[in-house]
């Protein structure tokens, strides 16, 4: 990607703002994926917040810019290099802090105003543990892929691939490659080739890699997946809520259990050394899909950007 040419800062009008970090589909501190929330952000700028995204280096960074409106709190979010128009962790993270640091009133649901439309995030309480779920936007099911190519991508041969199941682009607001694979041994085997990788997803909307199977670490879990999108500069991710949304699609859609309807546990970021926890949920009722991810959401720190 090109390199990034920012506006210069007016250091006179900048005001300090509060940030908040948690851990998003974690069980304890320090696992699943890491979030920065800024809050009273409606005076940054759109570079003002690439260059504070680029800082705190997370895979995601948002942004709440003003004041709950009919359409939900307005939230902007960045990757390292890019503004996206939706992704789950950040949503998940950004609803907590929300309803944590600044809903006026106890609430078990939160809107968010993204760029995909409203998002309701809800809370439910099982077995003493508090999980907030999201509704994503309706998912598109998409184009099937080559087998040979993503394999290139992943740095696996072929026959790593599950071809019982198709290689298939997935949507719910951030266009995923979703692809299976025979058993975790590949899954932990990948070596992603950044030139291979940059060249397939050239002139595809699809960035986002997402390989899964159905051989998880742990028995209490149903699934194992890995996330790379280098092109958003994040080379992995550690959990990821939207391919997550788009991988119960998937399930879905191919009926991957044997049926439409799809409840699954999700580990991933096993390689990364921080592991994650993601819940999801498929069904299609009256030919249309819904989709729904959830996890936990867990606070780690705050402080205040100068």
């Amino acid at each position: 990607m090109s390199q990034q040419n920012f506006a210069p800062i007016d250091e006179t009008r900048r005001m300090p703002h509060p940030f908040h970090i948690v851990d998003v589909f974690a069980q304890e501190q320090y696992t699943g994926n890491q979030l920065a929330v800024v809050t009273d952000a409606g005076d940054l700028s759109r570079d003002e917040m690439q260059r504070i995204a680029a800082e705190i280096d997370y895979s995601e960074t948002t942004f709440v810019t003003g004041e709950q409106n009919e359409d939900g709190w307005p939230v902007r979010i960045f990757t390292p290099t890019e503004e996206i128009p939706f992704a789950g962790h950040p949503t998940l993270g950004t609803a907590w802090v929300v309803r944590e640091q600044l809903a006026e009133e106890p609430t078990d649901i939160v809107e968010l105003d993204l760029e995909v439309g409203t998002v309701p995030v809800t809370v439910d309480r099982t077995n003493g543990e508090e999980f907030l779920w999201m509704s994503q936007p309706e998912p598109t099911v998409g184009e099937e892929l080559a087998v040979g190519p993503v394999a290139d991508v992943l740095g696996l041969p072929s026959a790593a691939i599950d071809t019982d199941w198709p290689v298939q682009v997935v949507s719910t607001g951030l266009p995923t490659i979703l692809v299976p694979l025979v058993n975790g041994a590949a899954l932990e085997r990948i070596k992603l080739d950044r030139g291979a990788y940059d060249s397939f997803v050239a002139e595809r909307d699809a960035k986002l890699v997402m390989p899964f199977c159905a051989d998880p670490r742990s028995d209490e879990n149903d699934l194992a997946t890995r996330m790379f999108a280098p092109y958003f500069g994040v080379p992995e991710d550690p959990a990821t809520g939207s391919a997550t949304g788009c991988l119960a699609a998937y399930l879905a859609a191919n009926e991957y259990f044997g049926e439409s309807t799809v409840s699954a546990r999700v580990e991933q970021g096993y390689e990364m050394g921080r592991p994650s926890l993601l819940l999801l949920s498929a069904a299609d009722t009256n030919d249309e899909l819904t989709v729904e991810v959830g996890g936990r959401v867990i606070p780690v720190a705050t402080g205040t950007l100068h």
